[in-house]
């Protein structure tokens, strides 16, 4: 996760593996990405976004003394926040949207278009906040599917609480950024999407 002003990676991760696996623990990536350094203080990344400046503050002053280095090579990464408390996924890019309707449509063999409500109003789905994985992780290809598809997308995660934010001031309530993987199983989702009310088992399957 990079966090907005700052050029901060934090990460969760985990050393050991099997029964000798430790409880993921939240850290900063340092020298070029090749090391992880320990923040002490703290119990996850999401304490930290959750505590907004001072704890990113915080952060800062602990990593400079960390008394916890590993080599990049001796940690498993796992998500920024492995088990967010809430997920949205949005259709942002218009060219994007096509695409993918022009995809569905060969594979249901039913034309569609790009809805009118788009244009209107943030249009988004909740995916699992339970099968969130991290980096180099394997994702089971779901039996019912034949055609498994993702897509590279930005993340942003919220750290200021708000509602009906206008958006000049959104990027108030943004904490940090993160790539994301979104995984399809096309097949069904194309399937499933004629009953109008949004992905299934299309997009929710093991990690």
């Amino acid at each position: 996760m990079y966090y907005q002003t700052q050029a901060v990676r934090l990460v969760t991760f985990r050393t050991g593996t099997g029964r000798e696996a430790r409880a993921p623990a939240p850290g900063v990536l340092i020298e070029g990405g090749r090391k992880v350094a320990a923040l002490p203080g703290f119990t996850s990344v999401l304490e930290i976004v959750e505590g907004g400046q001072n704890a990113l503050e915080r952060a800062h002053e602990s990593v400079q003394h960390s008394p916890t280095v590993f080599g990049l090579g001796d940690v498993t990464l796992l998500a920024p926040i492995p088990y967010p408390p809430q997920m949205r996924d949005f259709l942002c890019f218009e060219k994007h949207l096509v695409q993918a309707f022009d995809a569905v449509g060969k594979i249901s063999g039913k034309p569609t278009s790009v809805p009118q409500a788009w244009y209107e109003r943030p249009i988004f789905y909740h995916p699992s906040r339970f099968s969130v994985c991290g980096p180099d992780a394997e994702v089971p290809w779901p039996a019912y599917c034949e055609k498994l598809d993702f897509e590279l997308e930005f993340g942003c995660y919220i750290g200021k609480p708000g509602k009906d934010i206008p958006k000049e001031r959104a990027r108030e309530h943004i904490f940090g950024y993160t790539i994301f993987n979104d995984f399809s199983a096309r097949d069904e989702q194309a399937k499933e999407m004629a009953g109008q009310l949004g992905p299934g088992k299309g997009k929710d399957f093991d990690n």
